[in-house]
């Protein structure tokens, strides 16, 4: 069953307007611009709204306009460019451990999460985006499946690469700054 036409804006806004900022969020690491993202956020509006009476009631809208969001970028310049997937070998390390609380790891945090976020910045865009709505956004593998368009199978795949890859990549820029 399909959206009624009585008043589709009015119960539009009250599905989409809650999902603006991680929209925004998403759209953001996608596009690692600002100005991108708020400009593809703009356009996923649109043509969710638009689209909006052909939306089956009863079935998933954040993954809906997720989806909307992820071709919209997909289509621009900025995604034709970053769509490609580098298939990596296989290498399990263990996590990096976690130290408690004090101000100088706290400070080392910090140094950290900017570590972890250039790391994130760097995987290939499909890579990025499943590892996104999983960790970030807390979407479920079908969820995610739905608002990327692939089986949830490639989801887990691309979830494994990336988390293997990001792992990797820390590593590896931890090493270059222990030899500075």
């Amino acid at each position: 069953m399909c959206v009624s036409t009585e008043r589709p804006s009015a119960m539009f806004e009250e599905l989409a307007l809650p999902l603006a900022a991680r929209l925004y969020n998403f759209a953001h690491w996608l596009t690692q611009n600002r100005d991108e993202a708020e400009d593809l956020v703009q356009e996923t509006y649109a043509k969710a709204l638009k689209g909006f009476p052909s939306f089956e009631l009863g079935t998933n809208f954040k993954a809906w306009i997720f989806r909307i969001l992820r071709n919209t970028f997909l289509n621009s310049r900025t995604g034709l460019k970053a769509a490609t997937v580098p298939l990596d070998l296989e290498n399990e390390d263990p996590a990096l451990p976690v130290e408690q609380e004090t101000p100088e790891t706290i400070l080392l945090s910090r140094d950290s999460r900017e570590l972890l976020q250039s790391a994130i910045e760097e995987l290939p865009v499909p890579y990025r985006e499943v590892l996104l709505l999983c960790e970030v956004e807390e979407m479920s593998y079908q969820e995610i499946a739905g608002a990327v368009g692939i089986p949830i199978g490639t989801v887990m795949s691309r979830l494994s690469r990336a988390r293997r890859q990001l792992r990797q990549t820390v590593e590896s820029k931890l090493q270059r700054r222990s030899v500075q």
